[in-house]
């Protein structure tokens, strides 16, 4: 399983981090605990078949998290990074990685996880034809542009991209069956950190034969083994005995239910016909009255993520800087939190989330503090007088907040504004990544590895994997670039903040609110936690 990651203090830090620890919790049972039973958590509908490289969203990556296990994890209780499969992985340059698989290790089909169960699926998530959402997490990696040459779209529209002149990444190299050697382009102290997210997990022999027989019965390495999908219901996961991970599940079964409301899963939450809801929709924050619905069910801490509104730079009038600030500078954070929220949500003053080390206030300045008469001076000088439109998928609890933000900016700028609703997240997430985006759009970010670099190159880098605005900055770029290579932590920190504070004026995305997670669980759980990921630490839980 994975999680999110922390940021290394040097390169010779960032591996005594990953060799810090070997387990993440106890693998005993405890006693009382009912380990043959099974358990139900909320979902949406993934957004594309089941393949680590090509799953970034919550909905896909809630399934294939328990399903694999790559060579580095990260701790429930601190996100703490810590070898999985990695027996160990040394530099002595951030730039040449040796990395050593522990042995005896089984995907769920019995054949073995391998060097080459590495290398082969980073190669083929990286390959540019394959189009795979995660292929930019590779980009450090020697070789990257002759497997996937930079994309030509801008804003002359969506262009054919050129041929790649190589099928294989040349800074992967399989030592044995135990052992491969990562070379980077240039040092990246973090990436040893960074290689525990989904992305980065292995594949079978068996996905390169036949894919889809694979996307029909994905196949893992993880504590749990696929069983079945019904589309827009469920799917189904259960134990894999042979699981070689120090912790080991205490139940048996886990059905993930796909909901197309918040608002519906929670009213099973509340019944006990669903164990665990990781956050709950904004009509049980309401007066608190989760509180009265759950009792000592309730489950909650500040968790790595934050809530966004996105710009289509591919269409306009969203290519108008003026207009982003005037949107942004109309909108009340503060009123909103409260009123919708009840507190649970703090208003953001940067991209960068505040429980990452490093993080400096502020960093938005002016623009997204709640201005009225800046807002519409910057309206005026945008020459904009039309409709302003906010998409937004309504499975996952957004409608309040999405009304009162447009509500916001209606009543502020005095000009036409309005939430438009897609029923899927799924659905939601294929017009986003299609760029069919005819309106500004929630957006949001749950941290990779918790390092300033992941709320930055991810999002906003050109070209990077969700940069789905096409958002590109050749300075802030450059800036990304000249951090990645800082021979330090504090180093590169400055650097990062420096790329940060440039994205101000620019406003790529509207940073909303950062939250405290108040998340339930039924009354069969008597252990279930969230871990800082918003995510349910499956190991954690015990059954009555």
């Amino acid at each position: 399983m994975s999680g999110a990651r922390l940021t290394p203090s040097t390169a010779t830090a960032a591996v005594a981090l990953v060799l810090a620890a070997t387990a993440c919790g106890s693998a005993e049972t405890p006693t009382g605990s009912n380990t043959d039973a099974g358990i139900t958590i909320f979902n949406t509908e993934p957004e594309n078949p089941l393949i680590p490289g090509n799953t970034t969203e919550t909905g896909g990556s809630r399934v294939l998290d328990p399903m694999f296990t790559g060579l580095v994890e990260y701790r429930a209780q601190d996100a703490q990074p810590v070898n999985a499969m990695a027996e160990s992985i040394e530099t002595t340059d951030s730039k040449v990685f040796t990395v050593k698989l522990k042995q005896g290790w089984l995907f769920h089909d019995g054949t073995p996880v391998t060097a080459n169960s590495f290398v082969d699926a980073w190669n083929w998530t990286a390959y540019g034809p394959n189009a795979t959402q995660g292929a930019s997490f590779f980009s450090q990696i020697e070789g990257y542009a002759a497997v996937n040459p930079a994309d030509p779209d801008g804003p002359d529209g969506e262009q054919k991209p050129p041929a790649p002149t190589a099928e294989e990444l040349s800074g992967l190299e399989v030592v044995d069956d135990h052992t491969f050697t990562i070379t980077l382009s240039e040092p990246f102290a973090v990436f040893p950190v960074t290689v525990g997210y989904e992305v980065f997990a292995p594949l079978p022999e068996s996905f390169f034969k036949d894919r889809a027989a694979f996307e029909a019965n994905p196949i893992g390495n993880g504590p749990f083994k696929y069983v079945s999908r019904t589309v827009g219901t469920d799917i189904k996961l259960t134990r894999y005995d042979d699981y070689k991970g120090t912790d080991k599940p205490k139940f048996k079964d886990l059905t993930l239910k796909v909901y197309q409301s918040r608002e519906s899963a929670y009213a099973d939450l509340v019944s006990n016909n669903l164990d665990f809801m990781e956050e709950l929709p904004p009509n049980a924050l309401a007066g608190k009255q989760y509180e009265t619905d759950l009792g000592d069910r309730v489950v909650q801490r500040e968790t790595l993520n934050n809530q966004t509104i996105a710009f289509p730079f591919y269409t306009k009038p969203y290519d108008n800087a003026d207009l982003r600030r005037a949107i942004s500078m109309a909108i009340d954070r503060e009123e909103i939190t409260k009123r919708i929220f009840e507190g649970t949500r703090k208003p953001a003053d940067g991209w960068v989330h505040p429980l990452m080390k490093g993080y400096r206030p502020g960093q938005c300045g002016e623009y997204c503090a709640f201005n009225p008469a800046k807002a519409k001076e910057a309206l005026a000088k945008s020459g904009y007088t039309g409709e302003i439109v906010l998409l937004s998928n309504t499975d996952g609890g957004h409608q309040e907040w999405a009304e009162a933000v447009v509500n916001s900016v209606k009543n502020t700028l005095g000009i036409e504004a309005r939430f438009v609703p897609s029923t899927s997240f799924g659905e939601f997430r294929q017009n986003v990544n299609a760029r069919k985006m005819t309106g500004i759009y929630r957006s949001g970010w749950i941290a990779d590895y918790p390092s300033i670099e992941n709320w930055l190159t991810p999002l906003f880098r050109t070209g990077a994997s969700s940069n789905d605005g096409l958002y590109s900055n050749p300075a802030f770029d450059a800036k990304l670039a000249e951090a990645d290579k800082a021979p330090s932590e504090d180093a590169a920190i400055e650097l990062y903040l420096e790329a940060e504070r440039m994205m101000a004026p620019d406003l790529p995305s509207i940073p909303l609110w950062t939250q405290n997670t108040i998340a339930g669980r039924s009354e069969r759980l008597k252990v279930a936690n969230l871990d800082p990921f918003r995510t349910l630490d499956l190991f954690s839980v015990e059954v009555a």
